[in-house]
């Protein structure tokens, strides 16, 4: 074989090695890590899970710790930190707030996804937005609080409101169960004032249901226009935890906002 032969196929190898090392970069799917709210935990986000991993997308469902709005930011941004590549940041109900503060200087989040969820302005508190339209029927179905040590109070729902309030678009055994392994709240972290949140920077989209007991639809409808969201969904007749009784309706958007800001 020749030199200008050994040469020439030498760098067609080289060509097909760097094509085949851009297409498996360009392939690469950014990281979805998935926030819940109050009165929830990770296994909510079952459904979205199953269905993003089918798709080959990396999944992390965050055990919030529901505790103070800028430690469960702070988590939730150390978490983002140590998480290789793009995030796509996704939060359920409190769970938004959360994400809200929680891109800090975290450059590797390219968007945020809105579930049935709040998206504050700074210094506006969860508290306040779910108050500020009528709609919401929260308050009468909350328990008895459990005083903390510290003086704070962990916030439940009575577990035979549960369902209805809560998840009434979801079978009854699972609203049972949901109801039985729901996370309590701090009331410090509904009152505590947001700082200035990522969606100034960062693209969002949204998606609710409207027959949202816990927070308004109409809330939630200001929250993501203002907030300039890319694409906001209305699931007809969908409850609180829309992305349990509608997981591929979630899903789809959380893959149309990672496709559209991951190159």
């Amino acid at each position: 074989m020749t030199k200008f032969k050994f040469r020439h196929i030498a760098a067609a190898v080289a060509t097909t090695a760097l094509t085949l090392s851009s297409a498996a970069f360009a392939a690469e799917k950014p990281t979805v890590v998935l926030v819940h709210g109050a009165f929830a935990e990770s296994s909510s986000w079952n459904g979205v899970a199953a269905n993003l991993l089918q798709q080959g997308y990396p999944v992390v469902a965050v055990a919030n710790p529901l505790r103070s709005l800028s430690g469960d930011a702070d988590y939730v941004a150390s978490l983002v930190k140590q998480t290789s590549g793009p995030v796509v940041l996704v939060g359920h109900s409190y769970g938004g707030a959360v994400i809200s503060n929680a891109v800090q200087d975290n450059t590797n989040v390219t968007a945020l996804v809105y579930v049935a969820a709040f998206a504050p302005e700074q210094g506006e508190t969860v508290l306040e937005l779910s108050g500020r339209y009528p709609g919401s029927t929260l308050g009468p179905t909350l328990a008895a609080p459990v005083i903390l040590k510290d003086g704070n109070k962990d916030l439940y729902i009575q577990q035979d409101k549960f369902g209805e309030q809560f998840a009434a678009d979801v079978p009854a055994a699972d609203a049972v169960l949901m109801a039985a392994t729901q996370r309590p709240i701090t009331e410090l972290a509904l009152t505590e004032a947001a700082g200035k949140p990522a969606w100034h920077t960062v693209p969002s989209w949204a998606i609710y249901g409207t027959a949202d007991k816990n927070i308004p639809a109409v809330a939630m409808k200001f929250m993501a226009q203002r907030a300039k969201a890319k694409k906001i969904v209305e699931v007809p007749d969908a409850s609180h935890v829309v992305m349990t009784s509608h997981p591929d309706k979630v899903a789809a958007l959380i893959v149309e906002a990672a496709t559209a800001t991951t190159k």
